[in-house]
This record gives structure tokens, C-alpha cells and sequence, in this order.
């Protein structure tokens, strides 16, 4: 968690009693801040005062530039304390009201991010709202300072005005309820599914993969659909997308090639400058991603890919209780990325003159850094990254690859142990439940593919922490910190931990894994489905009141509530052969199609199999022709196996003692 200083005579303000890692940053801020909370929004009715929300979270690059040039401004603190009410919510533990008021921002501007400064009514409507504002006028552009006067004055003297303002955003805003806003063009069908993936085609970058221009974020959601499209019918363009954008992004400055992982997206077009903060979530799905690209072609930079960046997450990003933890800054006490840069003489310094010269060339480092500091203009160091392929270096470099790549893994490994003497980057130190379902799917998935038992054991501590210590009364909680947890759980925590626990049940064979997944699909449908109109919303039907209760249908950062649910759904049916649950994930909000589940997995309105399960790379469906039989009478079942491309039915008897044996 990244330390504020402060005043040595300001006393904390109320955030210091909160849990969240991005609040707590905030305590020292002289802004008389408070939480979201009903005390809040009293003490604006009381005193007729408008509310400002500013929402963030501990990572958010722009969310410190904001707090210090304007939360820690005596100035601006004085016009906020005086003449607004001010709440400080954190974005990762409140998805739900960050979704909302999102959208509001959306609609006001047509854009969003964070930090999101939002202006309500005491009734918790939006007014006005934006992103990011500089503290003085700027360019033409007004500052922060600016703009509250000016707020301020219009809510004083032009209130009916505001009012009237606020009830419009609020109605289109309820009238955005239930995915109201989403028409469907057409069924679930194949049509629908093949039309994503040609539409991913065409915005495909042929010369440094991903998809559109700058900024880049990683693909994950698109990567996996394109994965399962060639899985039962390889097409050659559709791998080349795939492994030509898993390519780009492994070379590119976005991955940490001396410590692991990913950082968050990078802001050109080549994959080279990152944002330099690191997500749990972004890190769970690529891992899951390049183990899934390595399990279909074997190539080992997939698999160092994957590898690596658990690595990390089991260095770095694991509490002692189990949990994975949340994020780490893009700042440190040098700037942005100052952890991650490095200058050439400190690179020769720890390996050597002649190793490290070879890896400056094979990985960028020039005399002068490659990274310009975007607020100061300055250039202080190199991102680590690859221009070529290894095969393409060895080329050059005249020295095998298999001998290229171990030389320069060793020399990482140094250069590792070198920079964990820097100061380091501020970690958000919650225990996110959806995004640890993520993470448990990820290392549950690379151990079956690379037969790594302790990924497995590692998968199944966090599970049991999750499942031990983030429910309370039977119900899944949201965040867990330093002991505590708390705040209900969202549809995505349901939907993803039960993803991760069904990931953990396939390698293990452990029911109990299934069993937990279950309860959490049951709990799901009866506490966040919709009857009336289908799908899933995103808060539970006892949740606290908002202006409105929404549902989450497209994919961003994370898969959206309602895709994943219904994938968990459909894995369910497939494992299980319950028929109810492949139905509930047929019903999508509004009929909205629900990305990642393919029509092939879409179950029978015949009577259809008596029963299909999943291990691994086989589903096997059992077919009786007969529904009942009488004592003495025959029936024929029937056993199909569907299996993925590069896995074979072996034998009864095979010819080797390393091979399984097929048995029924």
C-alpha cells in the first residue's frame, strides 16, 4: 500500500477506520472525507449541501496524481469541507456502486475512468460528473478548484434546476435496469459466435497482434474465444491471430520479463510502454490463456509465459493465510515504473561486462532509457523487452537457442535479486473473492497442463481460505483484510469462484470441489436471477438500496457477471447432466447473447442423454435408449467421448507402462 506523507500536526480523517487499502491512502487527506454510507447522505439532506464522490482504487496511476495536487491542497479541501459533503469509495470493493455511477458519468460525457469525480443530490442522484481534473484552469480546460465554485454556486441558487437534472439521469439510468438498454440482434446461435470471431479478425493487428491501436489491453476474453473456436475445427488465420498476438504481448515491454506477470496495458501500439501497475485479474486470465495456448502447441514460451507469472503471484502476491492478493502500484518512491527500469551500466554492473551487453541487446537496453516519464519528460531508465523472436536472436547472436534462452533466464534471475533491493512498488493488500476465483481457475488449469502438483496444492489452499474465512452465515462475502472480512458478495465473486472450484475439481477429482461449486450455483440463482425478464443482477435481492439494481452483460477487465454465469451453468450441465442448469444459461438478459458460451454446449430440448461429465480434455456423454427398465429387460447404453485436439483413446492393454489404460 502506497504511504501518503502528511502534516505532522493533521489528525487522521474518518477513513482511517476503514479496511480498504485505496480509503486508507486517503486518511491523511485534510478533505473531512467520508465513506459510502447512509451518514454521509444525512448530513447532506441536514445541511443542503451537494455530495461529491471520487472513486478510485490503490493501483490507479491517475488517482495519485489527483489526490496530491488535489486532496492534499489546503485550498481545494477548504471549498470541499465547506460547501459539499465528500465520500471516498474504493472501485474494487464497491463494484456496485462504481457501476452505476459509471454509467452515469458515461452518459453525461460519453467517456469514463478513474478517478471518477461524481456530483450527486442527497438522494444519491447524479448531476454532473467527469474523470480526472487538474487543480488550476488549464489550456482552456477548467480546473477542479474552478469547478466546484461553480457547482456549488449553481446547486445554491438554481437547485430546481439540479433537481430536475438529477431525476432525468436517475430515470435513464433505472431505465438501464436489467440490460434494458441492450437490444438482441438475433438468437444464440452459431451465426451469433461466428460473427464475434470474424469481427476479431478484422480489427487484428498483422504486425504486433492485439486488436484496434493504442492503448492496448490484454485480449483475454477475445484469446479464449478464439482458442475454443479452433479447438474442434482448426483454421490457420484464426491460430495465427492467437499466437501472433500471445507473441506480441510475451515480448512486449507490458509483460515483466525479470519478475514475472503482466502489467496492466500498454499505451502504444507495439506492446513496449506500459501502465505499469499489476492486476491480479489480468494476471489470472493470461496465465490461464498461455497454458491453454501451450497445452495446444507446445510452445515453450507459453509455457515460461504462464510459469512465470505464478511464479510471481506465489512470491509476491499470496497472503500466509492462502489468498491472492489485489494489485501492485504502477508508482514507487522514483516515479512510475521506477521498479521496473533500468539504465545499461546497472545491468553490465550485475552481470558483467560480456553477459551484460548480450542482454541488453537481446532485450532492448539502450544508452539512453526507451521510457519518457509522462508528467516529468524525463528518461529514466529502459523497459525490459524483446524485439524478436528467440530464434531469431540466436540467429544473430550465433549461439544456440536452447543455450541463448538459459543464459539469459540466469541472467534474469540476477537481475531479479538485484531489483528486489529497490523500493517497492505499494501492494492492495485485500483478498478480492471473484478475482481469487480467477487465480485458483489458473493455477488449477497449469497444473493439469504442466503436471505441477503444487500449482494444484496451491489452488486448493485458496480455495479453502476463501471458502473458510469470506463467508459469514453461509453467504459469500467480497474482500477479505488483515483478518476481517466483509461487504456481501457481488454475482461475480458467485460466478467466478465457482468457475475456479470447478477448474480444481477437474485436475483433482475432489467432490468436494464440485459440491461447493453447486452450493454457490444454487445460492447464485436463487439470491441474483431475475425471473421476470432473465439473467442474473449484479447485486443480491436483500442488497442495500441504490438508485438502481444493474446487470452486467459485456465483458471489460473481468468476463461480465452474466457471461461467466452462464458458462458456469452450461460446465455444470456438462458435469453433471442436470438439464435446469444448462436452461437457466439460455436465458440471458433481454435475450442479449452471453459471450464465451458456444452453441455446441447449448443442452437438448429432447429428452437428450442420461448423463455427461467432464475430466480434463473429455466429456463424455452416456445415452440410454431407454428410460426406465423393467427387471429382466435390456437396454443398450451408449458412450460417446468428445476430446480435444492432441489427446487419444489409449487401450485396455496398453503397449507401455507410462500409458492409462481406457476402462468404463
Amino acid at each position: 500500500m502506497t504511504a501518503i506523507a502528511h502534516a505532522p500536526d493533521r489528525s487522521p480523517n474518518r477513513l482511517a477506520k476503514e479496511q480498504s487499502p485505496y480509503l486508507l491512502q486517503h486518511q491523511w487527506n485534510p478533505v473531512d472525507w467520508y465513506p459510502w454510507g447512509p451518514e454521509a447522505f444525512e448530513k447532506a439532506r441536514s445541511e443542503s449541501k451537494p455530495v461529491f464522490l471520487s472513486i478510485g482504487y490503490s493501483s490507479c496511476h491517475w488517482c495519485h496524481v489527483m489526490e496530491r495536487e488535489s486532496f492534499e491542497s489546503e485550498t481545494i479541501a477548504k471549498l470541499l469541507n465547506e460547501k459539499f459533503v465528500s465520500i471516498k469509495v474504493d472501485r474494487e470493493e464497491r463494484p456496485d456502486v462504481d457501476e452505476i455511477y459509471m454509467r452515469a458519468v458515461q452518459l453525461l460525457t460519453g467517456s469514463g475512468g478513474w478517478p471518477m469525480s461524481v456530483f450527486l443530490t442527497a438522494d444519491q442522484k447524479p448531476f454532473w460528473g467527469g474523470t480526472y481534473f487538474p487543480p488550476d484552469d488549464r489550456g482552456g480546460r477548467p480546473g477542479f478548484a474552478s469547478i466546484l465554485a461553480a457547482l456549488s454556486e449553481t446547486y445554491a441558487t438554481r437547485r430546481e434546476e439540479v433537481a430536475s437534472a438529477a431525476d432525468r439521469l436517475a430515470s435513464a439510468l433505472r431505465q438501464m435496469e436489467g440490460g434494458r438498454q441492450f437490444v438482441a440482434s438475433g438468437p444464440v446461435d452459431r451465426a451469433a459466435w461466428e460473427r464475434a470471431v470474424e469481427e476479431l479478425v478484422a480489427t487484428y493487428d498483422r504486425n504486433y497482434g492485439g486488436f484496434g491501436g493504442a492503448p492496448k489491453f490484454p485480449p483475454h476474453g477475445a484469446l479464449e474465444l478464439l482458442l475454443h473456436a479452433t479447438a474442434a475445427s482448426p483454421r490457420e488465420d484464426l491460430e495465427g491471430v492467437v499466437r501472433g498476438t500471445l507473441d506480441g504481448i510475451a515480448m512486449g515491454g507490458i509483460r515483466d520479463h525479470v519478475g514475472g506477470g503482466f502489467h496492466r496495458y500498454a499505451t502504444d501500439a507495439i506492446w513496449l510502454v506500459p501502465h505499469f501497475e499489476k492486476m491480479l485479474y489480468d494476471n489470472a486470465q493470461l496465465a490461464s490463456v498461455y497454458a491453454e495456448a501451450f497445452a495446444r502447441w507446445g510452445d515453450p514460451e507459453h509455457r515460461s509465459a504462464a510459469e512465470e507469472t505464478l511464479a510471481w503471484v506465489v512470491r509476491e502476491m499470496t497472503a500466509e493465510e492462502g489468498g491472492f492478493y489485489s494489485a501492485l502500484d504502477a508508482d514507487t518512491e522514483g516515479g512510475e515504473g521506477a521498479t521496473y527500469l533500468w539504465a545499461l551500466k546497472e545491468v553490465t554492473d550485475v552481470l558483467g561486462t560480456e553477459e551484460g551487453t548480450l542482454f541488453a541487446r537481446v532485450y532492448g537496453i539502450e544508452e539512453t532509457g526507451n521510457f519518457v516519464d509522462p508528467v516529468t519528460g524525463e528518461e529514466p531508465g529502459n523497459i525490459v523487452h524483446r524485439k524478436r523472436p528467440w530464434s531469431e536472436l540466436a540467429l544473430a547472436e550465433k549461439i544456440p537457442e536452447g543455450e541463448l534462452r538459459s543464459r539469459m533466464d540466469r541472467a534474469r534471475a540476477r537481475l531479479l535479486l538485484k531489483r528486489l533491493e529497490r523500493p517497492a512498488p505499494g501492494r492492495d493488500d485485500k483478498v478480492v473473492t471473484s478475482w481469487n476465483g480467477l487465480m485458483i481457475g489458473a493455477f488449477a488449469k497449469a497444473g493439469r497442463v504442466f503436471e505441477r502438483r503444487d500449482y494444484v496444492d496451491t489452488a486448493s489452499r485458496a480455495a479453502r481460505f476463501v471458502l473458510t474465512s469470506m463467508r459469514r452465515d453461509g453467504r459469500l462475502l467480497r474482500s477479505w483484510r488483515a483478518g476481517e472480512s466483509r461487504l456481501p458478495g457481488y454475482l461475480e465473486d458467485h460466478a467466478f469462484l465457482a468457475w475456479g472450484l470447478l477448474d480444481l475439481h477437474e485436475v483433482s477429482g475432489d467432490g468436494a470441489w464440485l459440491t461447493e461449486a453447486l452450493a454457490l450455483t444454487d445460492s447464485m440463482i436463487e439470491r441474483f436471477w431475475d425471473a421476470g425478464e432473465g439473467g442474473f443482477f449484479f447485486v443480491a435481492n436483500d442488497h442495500e438500496s441504490l438508485i438502481a439494481r444493474t446487470k452486467e452483460v459485456f465483458d471489460q477487465a473481468v468476463p461480465s457477471g452474466n457471461g461467466m454465469a452462464a458458462r458456469v451453468l452450461v460446465r455444470l450441465w456438462l458435469t453433471t447432466g442436470d438439464g435446469a442448469k444448462g436452461s437457466a444459461a439460455l436465458e440471458p438478459p433481454h435475450g442479449a447473447a452471453v459471450e464465451g458460451v458456444a452453441p455446441a454446449a447449448v443442452p437438448p430440448t429432447a429428452p437428450g442423454p442420461l448423463a455427461r461429465a467432464q475430466r480434463g480434455p473429455v466429456i463424455v456423454t452416456a445415452h440410454l435408449d431407454k428410460r426406465r427398465i423393467a427387471q429382466g429387460e435390456t437396454a443398450e447404453l451408449r458412450l460417446t467421448l468428445e476430446m480435444e485436439p492432441g489427446w487419444h483413446v489409449q487401450s485396455a492393454k496398453p503397449s507401455r507402462a507410462d500409458l492409462i489404460p481406457t476402462s468404463v
